[in-house]
């Protein structure tokens, strides 16, 4: 895939698109040293922290799955790491309007509330210079400590004026559901300032990952993450998320889709029975999702994604639902389908673009900016 293009007709249709999920890969604790205060610098060393693994992926380090073969980085670099092959292999290769960062970094889950903002604000400030200044097709995610929501709340807002930042990013298992109350400040923030709530898959490890305990292997644990999902989202439509905030996106990032369909049925079928007891959810939980919840494409977890995707769009009577990702540098689909053939050209459009730029309105907004500036 490295260093070729994609046909001319494939390349036509695929000119413009948003990709919802790129990795950038912090190579090293080191390149964090410039954006931390002298305390931290000195904690790294004291603290022997920069002998510390701290990615987040849901995948284990050297899994085949960490990335796509052909995606991999020379003498041993962390896959992700490399701006230059990132645009290779996937900016420069789908003509791709805009990609969004997502950063999993340890900076979200230290325990220690202080290192974790600190963390966090220097992740930031790396990506800003390191990519978002070097590419003006990049955007990212706001990654926060989403423990404190004090804390997450003030990095939210020391990056509101850079329209760069389009997402505020949450994993998908932590210490709390995330519709309990004590995260409304956040989303009260990101419905003010148009940014979605992207919640990844992952997990803060601070409880076990499923209902029932701990499990014994990695294929467990990631077969779990989509019941993950769908606990969360239940949470935010119960606690009234939705109602209090009615402005408010989320973006499912690396669900899964194949556990929507079941999700939904049983989830309005429920309601109907105990709506009582959440008087605030005054739309069925299809409708809400059709509203305010979005999802990105990979993985598509399906034998014939072609007639997954259809399916979902035919069940939830909606072509607005999925949105555009590669996950790259992860190995989620070979050579370039990202995308299932045969998606008729009106939903394909919507995937690819149209669909991003109705979720995520900073997009338009720093266009509009750079433009003015040049």
């Amino acid at each position: 895939m490295a260093g070729n293009s994609l046909g001319t007709d494939r390349a036509k249709r695929f000119a413009g698109a948003i990709d919802c999920d790129l990795h950038p890969a912090v190579p090293g604790m080191n390149v964090l040293l410039p954006y931390l205060d002298d305390y931290w610098r000195e904690m790294i060393t004291v603290r022997a922290l920069d002998r510390l693994n701290l990615s987040l992926t849901s995948y284990p380090q050297n899994a085949p799955l960490s990335c796509r073969p052909d995606w991999a980085l020379e003498d041993g670099k962390k896959p992700g790491s490399s701006l230059k092959a990132m645009q290779e292999h996937v900016l420069d290769r789908y003509q791709s309007g805009h990609g969004i960062l997502n950063c999993l970094y340890g900076a979200q889950v230290f325990h220690s509330e202080d290192m974790a903002a600190a963390f966090c604000r220097a992740t930031n400030d790396w990506i800003r210079d390191e990519w978002l200044s070097r590419d003006c097709r990049l955007r990212a995610s706001i990654v926060i400590p989403a423990h404190n929501t004090e804390m997450a709340v003030a990095e939210i807002e020391r990056r509101a004026d850079d329209f760069r930042f389009v997402q505020i990013l949450m994993l998908v298992s932590g210490e709390l559901t995330l519709g309990r109350r004590q995260n409304w400040p956040i989303y009260r923030l990101a419905e003010r300032l148009g940014l979605p709530i992207g919640i990844h898959a992952g997990s803060a490890y601070r409880c076990a990952p499923t209902p029932v305990g701990w499990p014994s292997h990695y294929v467990e644990d990631y077969i779990a993450q989509s019941a993950a999902f769908e606990t969360q989202l239940q949470s935010m439509i119960a606690e009234g998320v939705f109602a209090k905030f009615p402005d408010l996106k989320v973006v499912a990032i690396e669900s899964g889709l194949t556990w929507l369909s079941g999700y939904i049925w049983r989830a309005d079928k429920t309601w109907k029975g105990v709506r009582a007891e959440v008087p605030w959810v005054t739309k069925a939980p299809s409708e809400i999702i059709r509203s305010h919840v979005r999802f990105t494409v990979q993985p598509i977890d399906a034998a014939d994604e072609r007639e997954a995707i259809a399916r979902l769009v035919d069940h939830m009577k909606s072509d607005s639902l999925f949105l555009f990702s590669t996950d790259y540098p992860h190995w989620q689909f070979d050579e370039d389908a990202a995308l299932p053939p045969g998606l008729p050209d009106e939903l394909f459009r919507k995937i690819v673009s149209e669909n991003a730029l109705a979720t995520y309105p900073r997009l338009s907004k720093a266009n509009q900016i750079m433009e003015i500036a040049l």
